[in-house]
């Protein structure tokens, strides 16, 4: 007879980061397997506390807020502006995103009243501060934001509640240039976050229809967008742009090799993936 972990030993394995070759060990008796248990969390404990040190010593910031950094250097060195914009979002906001109460995206957005909720995603303020922008810079105009953002989303390997995005924009670039210059962005933060072997594919948003995903074998990283766009029009603007976003949480569990996105997010119980029930 052949055992596997038991669920709770597979449970806390991953949450100390195991090795999918760990995970999938098998033993000849339960002898044997309680015995491996004891000598594998043993090890986890041990580079984990390691991992800790070097980061109270060393580096002195978790892995998301050092991407960050990474990221605003490499696209403020591209030519983009760093904006901030508030949480807080009008329910008028998300209709003209075409999220309303009909919308698959309505009832994962959390509310505060019935006119205010947590943004649960960052493009709205964009479009706002765009319209603007346009009227007061030459085009092209480029603008980024990292932020947080919230939904109500499945609780998984792969996604969180609070969610860190980075979204970028280049309104007013030639329509013949759009394509190549999503990709050229595209390939700029994944080299900045660290990331190789990355593909582009085409997909369907509820949101913004036809889209250009970043993937990372069967991971969607990232998403793009070009315009004009059948938004445009309900922010009263025209012209041609393209956009990218991305969520930092993935990128930071891709580059520092983690097995779920909460060990490297916002949380209470790890810090720089590493899960503090030691």
């Amino acid at each position: 007879m052949t055992l596997t972990w038991t669920d709770l030993q597979k449970k806390r394995l991953r949450e100390l980061n195991c090795s999918d070759a760990l995970e999938m060990r098998c033993f000849s008796s339960a002898e044997e397997r309680e015995a491996a248990f004891k000598q594998e969390e043993t090890t986890l404990k041990r580079q984990a506390r390691e991992h800790l040190a070097r980061l109270r010593e060393e580096t002195r910031r978790p892995a998301l807020c050092r991407l960050e950094s990474t990221l605003v250097e490499a696209l403020i060195g591209a030519g983009f502006v760093q904006v901030s914009t508030p949480v807080i979002l009008a329910k008028s906001m998300l209709a003209r995103m075409t999220i309303d109460d009909s919308h698959a995206l309505f009832s994962q957005v959390f509310w505060l009243d019935d006119k205010r909720c947590l943004r649960p995603m960052l493009a709205p303020n964009l479009y706002t501060l765009l319209k603007d922008l346009l009227r007061l810079w030459s085009k092209p105009v480029r603008i980024f934001e990292i932020g947080s953002c919230f939904r109500k989303e499945s609780q998984s390997a792969n996604h969180l509640n609070e969610f860190t995005m980075l979204n970028l924009v280049e309104w007013g670039l030639p329509e013949a240039e759009r394509l190549s210059r999503l990709q050229e962005m595209a390939a700029l933060v994944m080299a900045a976050a660290g990331i190789e072997g990355f593909s582009l594919q085409q997909e369907e948003s509820v949101v913004y229809g036809d889209t250009i995903d970043v993937m990372l074998g069967d991971l969607e990283l990232g998403s793009g967008a070009m315009g004009p766009h059948v938004l445009d029009g309900l922010w009263g603007m025209t012209g041609t742009w393209m956009g990218l976003g991305f969520g930092l949480e993935r990128l930071a569990m891709v580059r520092e090799g983690r097995r779920n996105v909460r060990s490297v997010g916002k949380g209470l119980s790890y810090l720089d993936g590493v899960r503090l029930n030691l």
